[in-house]
């Protein structure tokens, strides 16, 4: 009998017009290779963050999503929500 647990990140999506990347991750355990059980859990990454930690996919999609009028956007935003 041999336990295994595997992590991924299984769904990528793109929302809103400040290009919040949402990462679902998955995390599988198996035995013997059967698939027992399957959890989840969502992540939501804002174009304030630093995602230099990240998975090189986030990075990428960060790089081309977030351009500076997108961050500039997203910083008008919190500071209107501020006020």
């Amino acid at each position: 009998m041999a336990l295994s647990k595997e992590v991924i990140c299984d769904k990528y999506e793109i929302v809103g017009i400040y290009k919040h990347i949402q990462c679902r991750t998955a995390t599988i355990v198996k035995e013997d290779g059967v698939e027992l059980s399957r959890s989840f859990h969502r992540e939501v990454l804002t174009p304030d963050m630093d995602v230099s930690g990240k998975h090189a996919e986030i990075k990428g999609m960060a790089a081309a999503l977030w351009t500076d009028e997108v961050k500039e956007a997203w910083a008008d935003k919190l500071e209107a929500d501020a006020e």
